[in-house]
Protein backbone atom coordinates (compact mmCIF):
# COMPACT_ATOMS: atom_id res chain seq x y z
CA UNK A 1 0.00 0.00 0.00
CA UNK A 2 1.03 3.71 -0.99
CA UNK A 3 2.58 5.50 1.99
CA UNK A 4 1.14 8.90 0.37
CA UNK A 5 -0.96 10.65 3.02
CA UNK A 6 -4.87 10.94 2.32
CA UNK A 7 -7.02 8.85 0.60
CA UNK A 8 -5.02 7.59 -1.94
CA UNK A 9 -2.61 6.56 0.33
CA UNK A 10 -4.84 4.97 2.90
CA UNK A 11 -4.49 4.96 6.70
CA UNK A 12 -0.90 3.89 6.76
CA UNK A 13 0.97 6.88 7.19
CA UNK A 14 -1.43 8.09 10.08
CA UNK A 15 -0.71 5.06 11.89
CA UNK A 16 2.08 5.91 14.52
CA UNK A 17 5.33 3.50 14.61
CA UNK A 18 5.48 3.63 18.58
CA UNK A 19 3.14 3.67 21.61
CA UNK A 20 0.22 1.53 22.78
CA UNK A 21 -3.57 1.66 21.93
CA UNK A 22 -4.24 4.95 23.22
CA UNK A 23 -1.47 5.79 20.99
CA UNK A 24 -3.25 4.44 18.23
CA UNK A 25 -6.50 6.09 19.11
CA UNK A 26 -5.36 9.93 19.39
CA UNK A 27 -3.45 9.32 15.73
CA UNK A 28 -7.07 7.97 14.34
CA UNK A 29 -8.97 10.75 15.52
CA UNK A 30 -7.30 13.33 12.50
CA UNK A 31 -7.32 9.59 10.07
CA UNK A 32 -8.36 10.67 6.24
CA UNK A 33 -7.20 7.55 4.52
CA UNK A 34 -10.23 7.63 3.23
CA UNK A 35 -13.43 9.61 2.06
CA UNK A 36 -15.53 7.60 4.41
CA UNK A 37 -14.23 10.50 7.33
CA UNK A 38 -15.77 13.88 5.47
CA UNK A 39 -19.32 12.75 6.59
CA UNK A 40 -18.77 11.07 9.77
CA UNK A 41 -18.69 12.75 13.11
CA UNK A 42 -15.90 11.58 13.97
CA UNK A 43 -13.45 8.46 13.93
CA UNK A 44 -14.80 5.81 16.09
CA UNK A 45 -12.01 3.65 17.19
CA UNK A 46 -11.88 0.83 19.22
CA UNK A 47 -12.37 0.22 22.98
CA UNK A 48 -11.39 -1.96 25.93
CA UNK A 49 -8.53 -3.29 28.04
CA UNK A 50 -5.29 -2.30 26.46
CA UNK A 51 -4.12 -6.18 26.75
CA UNK A 52 -7.87 -7.82 26.80
CA UNK A 53 -8.30 -11.08 26.13
CA UNK A 54 -10.52 -11.32 23.39
CA UNK A 55 -10.99 -8.52 20.61
CA UNK A 56 -14.48 -8.86 18.66
CA UNK A 57 -14.21 -7.03 15.44
CA UNK A 58 -17.49 -5.78 13.97
CA UNK A 59 -17.93 -3.71 10.13
CA UNK A 60 -18.07 -0.53 10.92
CA UNK A 61 -20.03 2.27 13.69
CA UNK A 62 -23.81 2.87 13.31
CA UNK A 63 -25.13 5.94 13.87
CA UNK A 64 -25.28 5.99 17.44
CA UNK A 65 -21.83 4.95 17.21
CA UNK A 66 -20.93 7.32 15.35
CA UNK A 67 -22.17 9.54 17.54
CA UNK A 68 -21.09 8.52 20.62
CA UNK A 69 -17.77 7.79 19.95
CA UNK A 70 -17.72 4.05 20.76
CA UNK A 71 -18.12 0.95 19.39
CA UNK A 72 -21.10 -1.24 20.04
CA UNK A 73 -23.61 1.06 21.79
CA UNK A 74 -26.59 0.70 19.38
CA UNK A 75 -28.88 -1.72 19.27
CA UNK A 76 -26.51 -4.50 17.79
CA UNK A 77 -24.06 -3.61 20.35
CA UNK A 78 -26.50 -4.17 23.24
CA UNK A 79 -27.93 -7.52 21.48
CA UNK A 80 -23.89 -8.30 21.24
CA UNK A 81 -23.38 -7.72 25.15
CA UNK A 82 -26.20 -9.67 25.61
CA UNK A 83 -25.17 -13.07 24.15
CA UNK A 84 -21.61 -12.71 25.25
CA UNK A 85 -22.99 -12.59 29.02
CA UNK A 86 -25.03 -15.39 27.76
CA UNK A 87 -22.00 -17.56 26.71
CA UNK A 88 -20.41 -16.35 29.51
CA UNK A 89 -17.43 -13.86 28.24
CA UNK A 90 -16.66 -11.47 30.41
CA UNK A 91 -16.95 -7.99 28.46
CA UNK A 92 -14.79 -6.44 30.71
CA UNK A 93 -11.73 -8.86 29.28
CA UNK A 94 -13.24 -7.98 25.93
CA UNK A 95 -11.69 -5.40 23.20
CA UNK A 96 -14.37 -4.12 20.73
CA UNK A 97 -13.36 -2.46 17.23
CA UNK A 98 -14.48 -2.39 13.66
CA UNK A 99 -12.94 -3.25 10.43
CA UNK A 100 -13.55 0.42 9.29
CA UNK A 101 -13.28 3.17 11.91
CA UNK A 102 -15.87 5.51 10.09
CA UNK A 103 -19.65 5.38 9.83
CA UNK A 104 -20.68 5.11 6.31
CA UNK A 105 -24.38 6.42 5.18
CA UNK A 106 -26.74 7.45 3.01
CA UNK A 107 -29.32 10.52 4.23
CA UNK A 108 -32.88 9.36 4.32
CA UNK A 109 -35.04 12.63 5.59
CA UNK A 110 -34.03 12.89 9.34
CA UNK A 111 -32.21 9.43 9.65
CA UNK A 112 -28.76 8.08 8.11
CA UNK A 113 -29.46 4.59 6.70
CA UNK A 114 -26.30 2.52 7.14
CA UNK A 115 -24.36 1.55 3.75
CA UNK A 116 -21.56 -1.48 4.21
CA UNK A 117 -17.93 -0.06 3.40
CA UNK A 118 -16.40 -1.02 -0.24
CA UNK A 119 -13.65 -3.13 -0.44
CA UNK A 120 -11.42 -0.34 -0.88
CA UNK A 121 -12.61 2.01 1.68
CA UNK A 122 -11.74 -1.67 3.95
CA UNK A 123 -8.47 -1.69 2.43
CA UNK A 124 -7.55 1.75 3.40
CA UNK A 125 -8.78 1.21 7.19
CA UNK A 126 -7.39 -2.18 7.53
CA UNK A 127 -3.43 -1.11 9.09
CA UNK A 128 -5.69 0.45 12.03
CA UNK A 129 -7.20 -3.10 12.32
CA UNK A 130 -3.80 -4.62 12.12
CA UNK A 131 -1.88 -2.55 14.53
CA UNK A 132 -5.01 -2.97 17.09
CA UNK A 133 -4.63 -7.01 16.69
CA UNK A 134 -0.64 -6.63 16.99
CA UNK A 135 -0.66 -4.17 20.22
CA UNK A 136 -3.47 -5.74 21.88
CA UNK A 137 -2.26 -9.30 20.51
CA UNK A 138 -5.47 -11.42 22.23
CA UNK A 139 -5.56 -14.96 22.79
CA UNK A 140 -8.73 -14.63 20.77
CA UNK A 141 -9.81 -12.69 17.82
CA UNK A 142 -14.35 -12.92 17.19
CA UNK A 143 -14.75 -11.48 13.52
CA UNK A 144 -18.77 -10.80 13.25
CA UNK A 145 -20.04 -11.13 9.83
CA UNK A 146 -18.48 -10.72 6.38
CA UNK A 147 -16.65 -7.63 6.51
CA UNK A 148 -15.00 -8.36 9.66
CA UNK A 149 -13.62 -11.73 8.21
CA UNK A 150 -12.41 -10.35 5.19
CA UNK A 151 -10.84 -7.41 6.80
CA UNK A 152 -8.60 -10.23 9.23
CA UNK A 153 -8.62 -13.60 6.98
CA UNK A 154 -8.95 -12.24 3.45
CA UNK A 155 -11.21 -12.04 0.65
CA UNK A 156 -12.18 -15.48 0.18
CA UNK A 157 -13.57 -15.73 4.17
CA UNK A 158 -17.55 -16.75 3.86
CA UNK A 159 -19.31 -16.42 6.91
CA UNK A 160 -21.57 -19.54 6.26
CA UNK A 161 -18.51 -21.68 5.50
CA UNK A 162 -16.91 -20.69 9.16
CA UNK A 163 -18.77 -19.62 11.87
CA UNK A 164 -19.04 -21.48 14.87
CA UNK A 165 -15.38 -23.46 14.02
CA UNK A 166 -12.42 -22.49 15.92
CA UNK A 167 -9.93 -21.71 13.71
CA UNK A 168 -6.26 -20.74 13.85
CA UNK A 169 -4.02 -17.36 12.89
CA UNK A 170 -0.64 -17.43 12.47
CA UNK A 171 1.10 -14.31 13.84
CA UNK A 172 2.76 -14.52 10.64
CA UNK A 173 0.13 -14.33 8.55
CA UNK A 174 -1.88 -11.20 9.69
CA UNK A 175 0.50 -7.83 8.98
CA UNK A 176 1.47 -5.06 10.92
CA UNK A 177 0.35 -1.41 10.03
CA UNK A 178 3.89 -1.53 7.98
CA UNK A 179 2.49 -4.49 6.17
CA UNK A 180 5.55 -6.30 7.57
CA UNK A 181 5.77 -9.74 10.03
CA UNK A 182 7.31 -9.46 13.34
CA UNK A 183 9.65 -11.96 14.98
CA UNK A 184 9.18 -13.82 18.55
CA UNK A 185 5.44 -12.82 18.84
CA UNK A 186 3.49 -15.75 19.50
CA UNK A 187 2.79 -18.65 17.93
CA UNK A 188 -0.65 -17.76 16.63
CA UNK A 189 -3.98 -16.87 17.76
CA UNK A 190 -7.60 -18.74 18.23
CA UNK A 191 -10.24 -17.08 15.69
CA UNK A 192 -14.42 -17.67 15.75
CA UNK A 193 -16.37 -16.52 13.18
CA UNK A 194 -20.17 -15.92 13.44
CA UNK A 195 -22.79 -13.40 12.26
CA UNK A 196 -23.03 -9.94 13.11
CA UNK A 197 -25.63 -8.94 15.54
CA UNK A 198 -27.52 -6.59 13.32
CA UNK A 199 -28.09 -9.62 11.25
CA UNK A 200 -29.64 -11.11 14.14
CA UNK A 201 -31.75 -7.90 14.38
CA UNK A 202 -32.80 -8.30 10.85
CA UNK A 203 -33.71 -11.92 10.94
CA UNK A 204 -37.30 -13.12 10.19
CA UNK A 205 -36.93 -15.83 13.39
CA UNK A 206 -34.97 -13.59 15.29
CA UNK A 207 -35.18 -15.68 18.38
CA UNK A 208 -33.51 -18.38 16.20
CA UNK A 209 -30.83 -16.82 14.91
CA UNK A 210 -30.01 -15.31 18.50
CA UNK A 211 -29.43 -18.90 19.42
CA UNK A 212 -26.91 -19.40 16.74
CA UNK A 213 -24.45 -16.26 17.86
CA UNK A 214 -24.87 -17.49 21.17
CA UNK A 215 -23.67 -21.09 19.97
CA UNK A 216 -21.32 -19.46 18.23
CA UNK A 217 -19.72 -17.62 21.27
CA UNK A 218 -19.98 -20.85 23.57
CA UNK A 219 -17.36 -22.15 21.23
CA UNK A 220 -15.00 -18.94 21.83
CA UNK A 221 -15.59 -19.19 25.60
CA UNK A 222 -15.11 -22.77 25.56
CA UNK A 223 -11.35 -21.88 23.75
CA UNK A 224 -11.14 -19.05 26.42
CA UNK A 225 -11.48 -21.91 29.06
Amino acid sequence: MSAERGPEGGALSYVPARGGVAALRRAAADCQGCPLYANATQTVFGDGPAHARTVVVGEQPGDREDRAGEPFVGPAGHLLRKALAEAEIDEREVYFTNAVKHFKFAPAGKRRIHKAPSLREMTACRPWLSAELHRVDPELVVVLGATAGKAVLGSSFKVTESRGTLLHIPVAELPTAAGTRRDGESPGRGLVATVHPSAVLRAPDRAEAYRGLVSDLHVAARFLE
